[in-house]
Formats: C-alpha cells, structure tokens, sequence
C-alpha cells in the first residue's frame, strides 16, 4: 500500500505470517515471540485531528506494527501508550473508512484492546478481555455481559449484530473444554467462531459491521502454529512457523489463494517468493 506522507518507519524486530485486507495491510497474524494481533470494525472510531509535528501511521499498519515490534501483550500497552504518531484512516476499496480496533494476545494469556474513541487512545488490558466484536465500544460490549451472566444461559441472543456476537462467544468461550490436545483446542475454538460467524451473502446495506464473514483463523500461540479458513473454501489449513525462515536474512513470502487455491493440512512448503516492491 502506499504510506501516508511523513510516515513512520521502524525496522522489524520479529517475524510473522499474517492475513492481508485487500492486499493493503495486516487484518490478523502471529509473530516469532506468540503474540497475536487481530483487527476488526469498528464504524465509531475517531482517531482525531492530525497533528503536524508528528508522523502518520496507516491504520491498516497498525497491527503489522505491533507484530513487528512488540513480544508481548505487557510492551505493546507500554509502548503504544507512549507512542507519538498521527493514526490515519484511509479509505477502503469498497469506499468505507478504515476504522478500525484492536485486539491482542500472547502466550501467557495476556490480552489487551485497543479503541481510539473521541481521539484518544483507549486501551483495556489484562486477561479477563477474551473477546471481541465489531460493535459497540469496547467499555459497552462488557456492560453486555454484566447482564447476560445473570442468565446464565438461559437463552443467548441469536441475530447477527455484533453485540449480540459478543454475548454468544462469551458464553461458549467460558463453558467450552479446557484441554492440552492442540486439535481438539482448534477444533473448539473453530466451532466457537463458525457459530457466531455471518453466512456468505448475509450482507446488511447501510451496516458494515454486519458483513459476511471472509474467513477464520485461530492461533496455538504455545507451539506456534497458525490456522486459516477462508469462508469460500471448504477445509482449514495451518501454518508452523518454525518451518519457515522468520529470521532477518527471511525473505518475504506469499501463500497465493488468489486463484482458488485449494489447501489441506500444513502448508509452509507452499509459500513462494513475494516480489511485489515494499
């Protein structure tokens, strides 16, 4: 993509295989460190007026950012509060605003979100924020639960807003397994994410934040492993990253699935040079 002018810059210090929007930037990924970063929607955010003496940076960088520079949930709170850059919402293909929030997780089970709301940065850190959706700020999907726990699953609300979402991950998050089998975790956690998931042309005009879901993935931050499925294919494939040169000599590699690819089971042999200019 092209940067903002005045643009920040920074050198990577770790690794990473990442899901690309609209080949623009970094939607989800994992680093060499397990950390994880994940963005969606959010139709409020407001990142505020730029201010001239600083530099600018994309929000569709944002979470390649954090990947690039952080190892763990503690250093991308401390460093992305003490960060002075302009964050810049540019445009989508499809003619919305790029606004965004984020969501992060590393191997001790340290989690953090992070929402711009009225131009300031807001951060909820700490390993009791599990989960999140599109739509409403992050402060008003926890209120959301406050009520429903009292149901206690009673009944769980079944439309494909997010906030109603929100309440249906919680709940099977916190009654699903816990288990040390690595393919039953994935399994779980797949069939947590398919059933709050929106169906392929479930599209409401007017609100983005209910749009058909364009794929899943789970991470196995413990071992390093990486799953995908892309909502128009019909299996899941996965990523070890120790099987692939993540080291500073690495070169920039693709898995291509712009022509339909089809793939099954571990697939790191299947990445080729990337030789699009960065």
């Amino acid at each position: 993509m092209i940067p903002p002018p005045n643009a920040v810059q920074w050198t990577s210090k770790y690794g990473s295989v990442i899901a690309s929007g609209y080949n623009l930037g970094t939607a989800d990924g994992i680093n060499s460190k397990g950390l994880t970063a994940n963005l969606l929607y959010l139709s409020t955010a407001d990142y505020g007026k730029p201010q001239s003496n600083r530099k600018n940076l994309s929000v569709l960088n944002w979470a390649q950012f954090v990947l690039d520079n952080y190892a763990t949930v503690n250093e991308a709170v401390n460093g992305l509060n003490e960060a002075q850059f302009n964050m810049i919402a540019p445009e989508l293909p499809n003619g919305a605003s790029a606004s965004l929030h984020l969501a992060i997780t590393d191997p001790s089970g340290d989690n953090a979100v992070f929402e711009h709301i009225n131009g300031k940065l807001v951060i909820h850190h700490g390993k009791d924020y599990k989960v999140m959706t599109n739509e409403p700020t992050y402060d008003k999907q926890l209120a959301l639960t406050d009520y429903w726990k009292r149901l206690n699953g009673q009944f769980l609300p079944g439309t494909g807003e997010p906030d109603d979402r929100f309440v249906r991950t919680s709940y099977y998050l916190n009654t699903a397994p816990n288990t040390s089998d690595v393919q039953q975790a994935a399994s779980i956690v797949f069939s947590i994410i398919r059933n709050v998931s929106v169906p392929i042309g479930q599209n409401t005009p007017g609100k983005p934040n209910v749009s058909s879901t364009l794929w899943r993935c789970v991470a196995d931050l413990k071992h390093e492993i990486y799953f995908f499925e892309s909502a128009n294919r019909p299996n899941v494939f996965w990523i070890d990253l120790q099987k692939l040169d993540l080291s500073k000599n690495g070169k920039v590699m693709r898995l291509p699935l712009s022509n339909n690819q089809i793939y099954t089971g571990e697939v790191s042999k299947s990445f080729v040079e990337d030789k699009a200019p960065y």
